[in-house]
């Protein structure tokens, strides 16, 4: 068996290491002290170290990236414990935080520097439309649990803060390609140089083409895809006080898909359909920081998105414009404050091919967002105990007016050892879907026991413009400690309520002369609550091995009818990372998964996906200081999987072991 040899060449390779490797300057040298002592922004919207946090955060590096052998970033957001990451097909991915997970997740928070990628149409992201270069990321910042006290609706159950280098850190040259089984092929290059005395750049282009998977049928999922991207990025010190970031990236991409949806003209009620759908979009943020003092600054930010979305049931051209405005400053010795408000208009453009299929009540629809926010951190007492407290305050057009605030306490009784705890109040507003969409789920043939009338039946889910926000009142307490120099610890428990939740019920049926409308309404009557715990570990064995082992444990009690089934989360997740350096210049990495069994929404009733165990391993060389070579495999231990399934349009589809190699020059 393939797998057999594989597990065997791996175990000789690491049997065979000699203890007196030489040092290597990377990930394994950084002691766990300083590990913890990661500077993070996106807690409480200043910059701290990561030891005093007082959130569930976790912070993803570039050398983690790397070593995880990611080629798209919900591949490297699997690297966090708390986040379920499960791949639907070749293009698409569900990505969420302490459940509630699907392709149109709709409870996390996600930016890129800052700048907001969650789309009003669902209140979530459209993975495949959002990517950088990897190789440019310095790092993503994870939050599980509310952040909305401070990032707004939306960051429910987490935040995901994904920030790009400055390009003083990218000078020179990057060149990478490669291709296997499934990444058939890729490449990237960007190039950084100093622009003026106090001003640097790069620009980067990058593109790939990926392969199909197939059905649980064994045929082809019709799912293949490419796509082209570029950008820029640049940075400028105005004064010793004032610096300024100018960054852009536009992108096309062709998504293949195979779709099934429902129809009178099938025998089965249902057609499947081979489509490719084009996307394209950009972006264009501008940032200025002005220092007053070393206890004082302020930001304001400016950006432009827009995407066009050309689906075989909707063309969607959307645009964002958003402003906003921070300001920090210490007002005594004991009490550190930031405040700040924006305002965000959106702009969408929808024309609907097929709206027997799917429609919404206005096809072109203009939403407005206006925000404010204040924090307060109190040292209570010095250096041992500190109390954050703080709100959001925002009005949108569906829900009104939304209060989001947190209560959050530090304690460390001593230098190694952190207690935290929190209270917090977060909402997730309603979505153009929720407002206004139309969407036949399936139709009912005539005379049988669903359906015993001579015409048959579209069950259509439908929205309402009485569709309120969805509330989470949650608890939280956290640990973190470096008890041992090779030794980190990083525990959280939570327990989530849940109130006025999306559920289904039916309405007033309506005759054509040929066909019964069976509205299913959207509302807010399903409530809930989870409960559960999340540990990171990480133990640096000897100078050349470090482990890494995430355990996530979930339970989920959540409010159910024939109409509505929200997805069930896994129960149980676990990640297990060993990061090798065996000889100079020689990385080998390790990663093993393992999934509980779970279960997904979907438009004809909820889908069931079995516990699942998969392997990567990563194997590096760099003959020279500038060029690494490695291959990688991907899903080793079996020949495909389901993770996840789509909610609507859409079969189950494997994700199969798949293999690649990769060269990166630096120049």
């Amino acid at each position: 068996m393939i797998n057999q040899s594989l597990l065997f060449i791996v175990i000789l390779l690491v049997l065979s290491v000699n203890q007196a490797v030489a040092d290597q300057k990377d990930l394994l040298d950084l002691p766990l002290e300083e590990l913890m002592h990661i500077e993070v922004t996106s807690a409480s919207k200043k910059a701290q170290l990561l030891s005093d946090a007082p959130a569930a955060i976790f912070v993803i590096n570039q050398e983690d990236i790397k070593r995880s052998g990611a080629t798209s970033i919900p591949d490297a957001l699997r690297l966090a414990p708390g986040l379920e990451v499960g791949r639907i097909d070749a293009n698409k991915w569900a990505v969420s935080a302490r459940g509630f997970n699907g392709r149109f997740a709709n409870k996390l928070l996600v930016l890129i520097d800052g700048r907001s990628i969650y789309t009003q149409a669902f209140s979530g992201v459209y993975w495949e439309n959002q990517d950088v270069m990897l190789e440019d990321i310095e790092r993503i910042e994870v939050i599980r649990g509310p952040g909305a006290a401070l990032w707004g609706a939306n960051a429910v159950n987490g935040v995901i803060n994904i920030m790009t280098k400055h390009s003083a850190d990218t000078k020179g040259g990057l060149i990478a390609a490669g291709g296997g089984t499934q990444e058939l092929g890729f490449g990237a290059l960007r190039y950084g140089t100093q622009l003026g005395k106090n001003t640097t750049g790069r620009i980067y282009a990058k593109g790939y083409e990926r392969n199909q998977f197939k059905h649980l049928s064994g045929e082809g999922a019709h799912d293949d895809w490419n796509k082209i991207q570029g950008g820029f990025r640049i940075d400028s010190s105005l004064t010793p006080e004032d610096a300024v970031t100018v960054s852009g990236d536009a992108y096309y991409s062709d998504i293949n898909q195979n779709l099934t949806f429902p129809s009178l003209n099938s025998p089965t009620l249902f057609q499947h359909l081979n489509e490719t759908t084009n996307a394209s979009g950009g972006n264009l943020r501008s940032r200025l920081e002005h220092t007053f003092s070393p206890t004082s600054s302020y930001a304001l930010q400016l950006y432009y998105d827009i995407y066009n979305r050309n689906e075989l049931y909707d063309h969607e051209v959307r645009q964002t414009v958003d402003i906003e405005f921070q300001h920090n400053f210490s007002l005594n010795s004991s009490n550190d404050l930031a405040w700040g408000f924006g305002y965000r208009y959106m702009d969408s453009q929808n024309t609907l091919p097929i709206p027997d299929l799917f429609s919404l009540q206005s096809a072109n629809i203009r939403n407005n967002y206006y925000n404010a926010f204040v924090r307060d951190e109190v040292a209570l007492i010095d250096n041992k105990l500190w109390l954050t407290l703080g709100s959001k305050f925002e009005h949108n057009d569906y829900s009104g007016f939304e209060i989001q605030p947190t209560a959050r306490l530090l304690w460390m009784p001593h230098q190694q050892h952190r207690f935290w705890g929190a209270v917090s109040r977060a909402v997730r507003t309603p979505s153009v879907i929720d407002d206004g969409i139309n969407v036949v789920s399936q139709y009912i043939p005539p005379n049988n026991p669903l359906n015993p009338a001579p015409f048959p039946v579209a069950a259509a889910v439908t929205g309402s413009h009485d569709f309120k926000a969805e509330e989470l009142l949650a608890f939280e307490l956290g640990y973190r400690t470096t008890f041992a120099k090779t030794v980190s610890i990083d525990a959280t428990v939570f327990y989530n309520d849940y109130q006025s939740l999306r559920s289904i019920s039916p309405g007033v049926p309506s005759f054509n002369g040929s066909l019964i409308n069976q509205p299913l309404i959207l509302n807010n009557s399903s409530k809930g609550e989870t409960f559960g715990f999340e540990t990171s570990v990480i133990w640096q064995m000897t100078n050349w091995w470090r482990w890494d082992v995430n355990y996530s444990y979930l339970n989920t009690h959540l409010q159910s009818n024939p109409f509505y089934q929200e997805a069930v989360s896994p129960q149980q997740k676990t990640s297990v990372r060993a990061a090798i350096n065996p000889w100079e210049n020689i990385n080998l990495d390790f990663w093993l998964r393992y999934a509980d069994k779970s279960s997904f929404y979907t438009l004809q009733g909820p889908v069931n996906v079995d516990s699942y165990v998969t392997l990567d391993v990563r194997l590096a060389w760099k003959p020279h200081a500038d060029i690494e070579l490695s291959v990688t495999g991907q899903n080793l231990l079996d020949k495909g999987h389901v993770e996840a399934v789509a909610e609507a349009f859409a079969k189950p589809t494997e994700i199969p072991r798949s293999v690649f190699g990769k060269i990166a020059w630096h120049f």
